[in-house]
């Protein structure tokens, strides 16, 4: 895939380098020269001891002297990121031998499916292996919906408790709680490093291979990969959602608003509610869930124009979002009847990101592919969801993008077969011993819409375990691996 030239650009600029990193055997050494910690173990945290940041400021920027980062680990995979696409590849990476340290920005496993209280798992039930795996736990453990859905409809806290469970008795070395802040490649361009901060402080992790499942391909970028956001050269993409759990409801008195129950037509059932009311949501397609006796799920609104790598717009979109969702919430209350009593339980702690960076791969996921029901001889998915493209701008489809929105509406039409993700679209093609899996992999934006849902994240993870760990055990990279010797191993 060779990138554009409108978008080179963009897909640099939040690159991390680091320029003259030396691993040690207990430090990494960033800069021209850093003492390495005396003591054996640093910092000493019982003693009170953290690595410090020292400076000066110049320019408006602040001039960081040298210093040594403590390695926390050392593993043969290590995984950044631990929602659907990470679990996925941690669990596979272990379970086929090799040492794993699985890395979580949030406090729980699961990403959107839990911290972002997803509730609904897309284009699960046809896959087989780690993703039936979790389906079956929570048909086995969870309510009369979660049954009748085949597991599909789930509720958030059981799956971190089943998520837990499964990565620790598969042995793994897990960090919550811990943000990825930069990418150490060396001289062979082949990544060697990550680094964080955490209440830890900053600290190194080395490992022969790493994956990417931050989603929003985080780790590529910082690593120096070339990447594609959005649509156009404004790097438009497709809004974030945030959800919430709601109670105070009876499912029997309101069917006609139920998604389990009225199928299609209780999306727009629930808009003309509300805007009837004098409520204007910011989703035309705001959806309610039964999850079980007494909890819903709630997905009402839309946050454009926030890109996926920027934390303070993020944060906005955020405070924008809860206080929408609490409006409506406290708006429908005022309708009495059989919302009276409803309530907000919670709202989620992660905003629910649909389209972040797309890594430059190997191999390309097309919208033709999908139009097409391509096939591959390395196939790691079979994807079976169609389009499903976000207005990235309020209104009626894509206002004031009428070429991109002429373009979506003729796919729509030609409709989506059955297709393969196959493996060079989870493989970096700029930095080695790099995968990426989940929506950060190689794809066009209309192809992105079919193939970044969860159902299809986890198996994409799966492989992309499996080809690190085989990697490590033969000694080469994952790159150089055949998919079909790979499943035979």
């Amino acid at each position: 895939m060779n990138p554009s030239p409108r978008s080179s650009g963009r897909r640099r600029f939040l690159q991390t380098a680091f320029a003259g990193a030396v691993v040690g055997p207990q430090v990494l050494t960033l800069g021209r020269a850093a003492a390495p910690a005396a003591s054996a173990v640093f910092p000493n945290f019982a003693r009170g001891e953290v690595v410090r940041t020292t400076g000066e400021l110049a320019d408006g920027r602040l001039l960081e002297t040298p210093r040594s980062i403590p390695i926390a680990g050392r593993s043969q995979v290590l995984v950044v990121g631990a929602g659907p696409a990470g679990i996925g590849a941690a669990l596979a990476a272990a379970r086929a031998g090799a040492s794993v340290q699985l890395i979580e920005s949030a406090g729980c496993l699961g990403g959107v499916w839990t911290a972002g209280m997803l509730t609904k798992i897309i284009d699960g039930g046809r896959k087989t292996g780690i993703m039936q795996e979790i389906l079956q736990a929570m048909v086995a453990r969870g309510s009369e919906v979660a049954k009748k859905t085949k597991g599909e409809i789930y509720d958030p806290e059981l799956m971190k408790v089943v998520l837990e469970e499964m990565c620790v008795t598969a042995g793994m070395k897990i960090q919550l709680h811990t943000q990825l802040v930069g990418a150490v490649v060396d001289a062979r361009r082949r990544l060697v490093a990550v680094v964080t901060e955490s209440k830890s402080g900053r600290q190194a992790w080395v490992a022969d291979r790493f994956i990417d499942c931050s989603g929003d391909g985080d780790l590529a970028a910082q690593a120096g990969c070339k990447f594609d956001v959005g649509i156009n050269a404004a790097c438009e993409c497709q809004p974030m959602s945030l959800m919430a759990l709601l109670t105070g409801l009876d499912a029997e008195a309101i069917p006609q608003f139920v998604r389990e129950v009225a199928g299609e037509k209780a999306k727009p059932n629930l808009l003309k509610l509300m805007r009837d009311a004098g409520m204007n949501p910011s989703y035309s397609g705001p959806t309610l869930r039964l999850l079980h006796a007494g909890i819903f799920s709630l997905m009402t609104n839309h946050e454009y124009g926030v890109p996926a790598y920027d934390a303070g717009k993020i944060s906005e979109a955020t405070i924008r979002a809860r206080r929408e969702i609490h409006q409506i919430v406290a708006d429908l209350r005022k309708l009495g009847g059989p919302w009276k009593n409803v309530a907000v339980v919670a709202t989620a702690e992660q905003i629910g990101v649909r389209e972040g960076r797309r890594i430059r791969g190997r191999a390309q996921v097309t919208v033709d592919d999908i139009v097409a029901g391509k096939k591959h001889g390395d196939a790691v998915c079979r994807v079976n969801f169609g389009f499903d493209v976000h207005n990235v701008r309020p209104g009626d489809m894509f206002t004031g993008l009428d070429e991109i929105e002429q373009e979506v509406k003729k796919y729509r039409a030609m409709g989506a077969k059955p297709y393969d993700i196959p493996l060079g679209a989870l493989i970096a093609a700029d930095v080695d011993g790099l995968m990426v899996a989940g929506r950060c992999i190689s794809g066009d934006f209309i192809a992105h819409s079919s193939y970044r849902v969860t159902g299809n994240a986890v198996p994409m993870g799966e492989a992309a375990g499996l080809i690190s760990a085989v990697s490590v055990k033969q000694g080469r990279l994952p790159h150089e691996l055949a998919w079909n010797e790979v499943k035979r191993s």
